[in-house]
């Protein structure tokens, strides 16, 4: 990793970008990538380029907006992640924040590393019983890092989509809702802004945004603040928290201002960009329906089969192979307190739920 991820800053870019898009992932599933990338010796610049490119030069992400919002959004994605990449890349060149660094990788250096050593045979290890039970020691680890999160991210989601009503959202964002299309630049910076925002509101990752998107869109936000939006799933707290966990709260908060500013940047490009080659988005080809959540299709059936994987790493890694050892404590220090709060925030979350399921199945 060293040798391949942090020599020429060029290539190491070029390599971690390319790195992320075949990796293509959620969220938390590049967090940790990018950690593991970072701790091998990747330079900090190829790992946001990896960070950056997994969750936005994503194809699946692409095919999703295409069907809410249209072409010029898709294109707006993939171009975008290669900006981000690239503002992300100048800014740290010009921050330089060494010492930041150099105290991220101490912060990973306290973590017990048991994985294999790279110097092996990865034809090998992989065919061992013992490689894949660490796998289901780490992939339990992750899990119990962001459960928290994640239920208390879905559920306000959810809350937010079902009862805070539309102009909530038109009053977020100046001038919106109108039918207007003719922003001052001050009405479009402040649409990127706000994004971040409301998708703080509304986290549930890319996948999940969309749908958003597309309602703030029709609702009038400018092409800026809908991208903005959809850019956002590295700028909310739970992936600030993350971070801090992994590198320190320092680095956490230097990572949210990079990612943040590039942000920005971004949008005002594309905006201004697609404004000049007459390819901003018309409203009227959004398409927002019903969907339905739930059906038997193939991604039942691959759910079923991950969720089969799942099963047999667990009885793996914690039954049949308990002997094989692997650090499960999380690296950075945590708020007993934020973490206490988190934990009962989530309970109340699946009290919540399971209300809202017998209200629909046994009271409706």
């Amino acid at each position: 990793m060293q040798k391949t991820m942090n020599e020429s800053e060029g290539k190491s870019v070029l390599l971690g970008t390319f790195f992320g898009f075949i990796s293509s992932s959620c969220s938390f599933s590049a967090l940790a990538g990018t950690k593991s990338i970072f701790k091998k010796g990747a330079s900090f610049v190829s790992s946001i380029a990896f960070l950056l490119a997994s969750t936005n030069l994503v194809i699946e992400l692409g095919i999703i907006i295409s069907i809410f919002l249209g072409w010029q959004f898709v294109v707006g994605e993939y171009v975008g992640g290669i900006l981000l990449i690239l503002i992300s890349w100048i800014l740290i060149r010009i921050i330089n924040p060494k010492k930041l660094i150099e105290k991220a990788r101490k912060n990973l250096e306290n973590e017990d590393d048991d994985s294999m050593d790279d110097s092996k045979d990865w034809k090998k290890q992989i065919k061992k019983e013992d490689s894949w039970a660490r796998v289901a020691k780490k992939y339990k680890m992750e899990w119990q890092m962001v459960w928290k999160d994640v239920t208390v991210g879905f559920t306000i989601a959810g809350i937010v989509a079902a009862f805070v009503p539309d102009s909530f959202f038109q009053t977020l964002f100046i001038n919106s809702g109108q039918g207007n299309t003719d922003f001052t630049f001050l009405e479009i910076l402040e649409h990127i802004v706000v994004g971040p925002i409301a998708a703080f509101l509304t986290f549930i990752g890319s996948m999940g945004n969309i749908p958003l998107a597309a309602l703030l869109f029709g609702k009038g936000v400018s092409f800026a603040g809908v991208m903005a939006f959809i850019f956002s799933d590295l700028v909310v707290f739970p992936v600030l928290r993350i971070n801090a966990k992994y590198y320190g709260w320092k680095m956490s908060l230097f990572i949210l201002f990079l990612l943040f500013t590039a942000l920005i940047g971004t949008a005002l490009a594309l905006h201004y960009s697609f404004d000049l080659l007459g390819m901003l988005p018309d409203t009227s080809q959004v398409k927002i329906q019903d969907k339905e959540h739930f059906k038997i299709d193939y991604t039942f059936y691959l759910n079923m089969a991950f969720l089969a994987i799942s099963g047999y790493l667990i009885y793996l890694g914690f039954f049949k192979r308990k002997d094989v050892k692997h650090s499960m404590s999380e690296m950075a220090p945590k708020s007993p307190l934020l973490e206490s709060v988190l934990k009962y925030a989530a309970y109340i979350c699946y009290i919540w739920l399971a209300g809202g399921l017998i209200v629909k199945f046994f009271v409706n």
